[in-house]
């Protein structure tokens, strides 16, 4: 099966730079420079990775970003901000991109990341295929990370995550007690470590403790070890 992109850019150069370029990972790209006609294509076709820019004509890549992954939760989202703009990337974390990029960027980023995003894709279709193999799911207390299923119940209750939200709490929880810095779940989780990006886990390290904690503001599962970084702690799922 071919990957599929879409990329959404008004900026006709910086669309067809990147078109050329991810041509050379042999997958399909469509391009839409209309915000409003990008959110129509994005949720009637089935896109492995969409890039998407902030700034757009008739609705705004926040919003597009916001309306996506409210209907499909399993969409990877990667945010295209300008150098300056800290607050649409913090806004395109918080809203539920897994990864953003600030333009200019190198060539080589940009396939590097999109690669690392079409990994999670193939682990995540790999995931629904017929397997003999025992089960692969991992219990902690009332906790339950099914990797066949990328699906996550806690107390019995099914959670709904991102497909970067479930690659960093099955990592967390694989690792119980295990202190990550946030350059560690960069490349773990995200396949990179670039400087600079350390809002892309701390703003998902935010999204995962809203879905996941009784108070998000004193987080028993996941918890911060200051001035170090993230640990899973397996007693705030004992039940």
């Amino acid at each position: 099966m071919t990957d599929s992109i879409l990329i959404v850019e008004d900026d006709l150069d910086i669309a067809n730079l990147m078109r050329v370029n991810l041509l050379e990972l042999g997958v399909e790209i469509d391009h839409q420079v209309d915000g409003k006609t990008a959110l129509q294509q994005a949720l009637s076709n089935e896109y492995d990775v969409i890039l998407l820019d902030v700034m757009l004509p008739n609705m705004s890549g926040l919003d597009i970003c916001r309306k996506i992954r409210d209907e499909r939760p399993m969409q990877i989202i990667i945010m295209l901000t300008s150098k300056n703009s800290e607050t649409d990337r913090v806004l395109g974390l918080e809203l539920g991109a897994d990864d953003y990029m600030t333009k200019p960027f190198s060539v080589r980023e940009l396939q590097a990341r999109v690669r690392s995003q079409l990994r999670k894709v193939h682990a995540l279709r790999q995931s629904h295929v017929p397997s003999q193999q025992p089960d692969e799911a991992l219990n902690t207390g009332n906790l339950r990370i099914d990797q066949k299923t990328h699906q996550v119940f806690l107390a019995e209750q099914e959670l709904v995550l991102t497909a970067t939200e479930f690659e960093l709490l099955h990592h967390l929880a694989s690792h119980p007690g295990q202190v990550f810095s946030r350059s560690q779940l960069l490349e773990s989780v995200w396949g990179y470590h670039h400087r600079g990006y350390e809002h892309t886990v701390n703003s998902h390290i935010n999204r995962l403790r809203a879905k996941l904690e009784n108070d998000a503001t004193s987080p028993k599962i996941v918890q911060t070890v200051w001035g170090v970084g993230y640990k899973f702690n397996p007693q705030g799922v004992s039940g």
